[in-house]
């Protein structure tokens, strides 16, 4: 079993943001500040947790993105097996000090239905 730990605890509760205008709109407050972006498809582990120290360390604002993709699976199945652990993935990233998730719908990512 890994054990995920973090060099940088965060009092504050961790916001989700579901869609990219709502994202363009907290983005906008920290204009001249640095924003680092942990992209990830979930199912964190310690690889991830070190991402997002790293990102903490050199920058003013951490968002770590959870996004399954499936423009990245050639087999269905892969897709409907990756695991979906919001949940827990922004407890942890909550811990470590992430300020945002972005947590979006592939809707929202894909208006228009990607070929498959």
């Amino acid at each position: 079993m890994t054990k995920i730990t973090s060099s940088k605890a965060q009092s504050t509760k961790t916001k989700v943001i579901r869609t990219l205008p709502a994202l363009r709109r907290w983005r906008e407050k920290f204009r001249g500040k640095s924003v680092a972006l942990v992209p990830t498809m979930g199912a964190l582990h310690d690889g991830h947790i070190s991402l997002i120290d790293a990102a903490r360390a050199a920058n003013d604002v951490v968002v770590s993105s959870i996004f399954v993709n499936p423009v990245q699976f050639n087999n269905p199945d892969d897709l409907a097996r990756y695991p979906r652990t919001l949940e827990a993935d922004c407890q942890l990233l909550e811990a470590a000090g992430c300020d945002v998730v972005f947590a979006p719908s592939v809707a929202d990512m894909y208006p228009t239905p990607p070929a498959l």
